[in-house]
């Protein structure tokens, strides 16, 4: 015997008193978003790890260097052996980097405490400070040079033969009179 399907009416009723779904569920938050209020405390507890690196890679390894890298992960090997730093580097500063990596350790371990670092390991790419770093000026036009100069250049360069020499000469000539009156 089958069984008959419910009217119009009567699914109405039953769609009232049920839930068609079930309540959806809640997912729990990602560890790293969980645990990320803990490990500031931590780092502001002990000052270590690579966010204490990176505000004061300037003063440890210095300006010049700061310019083209950058720490990115410090990771800690298994018992008591010392860790592994990561660096960015950019372009050809890491034959400079690696030559330099002995007194890099050692000032890293100053900061850090002695045994916390005992390896680097560089990577090559764009470094941020680079992005940071004030854009350089840009020459403005002066304008053209007054009469008075301009004739003191030419009678200078009256010697020289005509030709891309002379242009050159007459070229850079106006660039250091434009420079002097700024």
């Amino acid at each position: 015997m089958r069984r008959r399907l419910p009217t119009l009416e009567e699914t109405v009723q039953i769609l009232a008193r049920r839930r068609t779904r079930p309540a959806p569920r809640l997912t729990p938050p990602p560890a790293g978003r969980a645990l990320a209020p803990v490990l500031r405390q931590l780092e502001e507890r002990f000052g270590q790890g690579p966010g204490q690196l990176q505000r004061k890679w300037k003063e440890i390894v210095g300006e010049t260097l700061a310019r083209h890298t950058e720490p990115v992960k410090l990771t800690k090997a298994r018992g008591n052996a010392p860790g592994t730093l990561e660096l960015r580097v950019s372009g050809a500063a890491a034959a400079i980097v690696q030559h330099q990596a002995p007194e890099i350790l050692q000032r890293v371990s100053l900061m850090l405490g002695e045994g916390t670092v005992g390896r680097l390991r560089i990577v090559q790419g764009p470094v941020r400070a680079h992005a940071t770093r004030p854009q350089a000026r840009r020459r403005r036009h002066k304008g053209p040079l007054d009469a008075a100069a301009e004739k003191t250049l030419a009678e200078g360069l009256k010697d020289q033969p005509d030709g891309s020499l002379k242009t050159a000469l007459t070229t850079l000539g106006r660039e250091i009179l434009r420079g002097r009156d700024g």
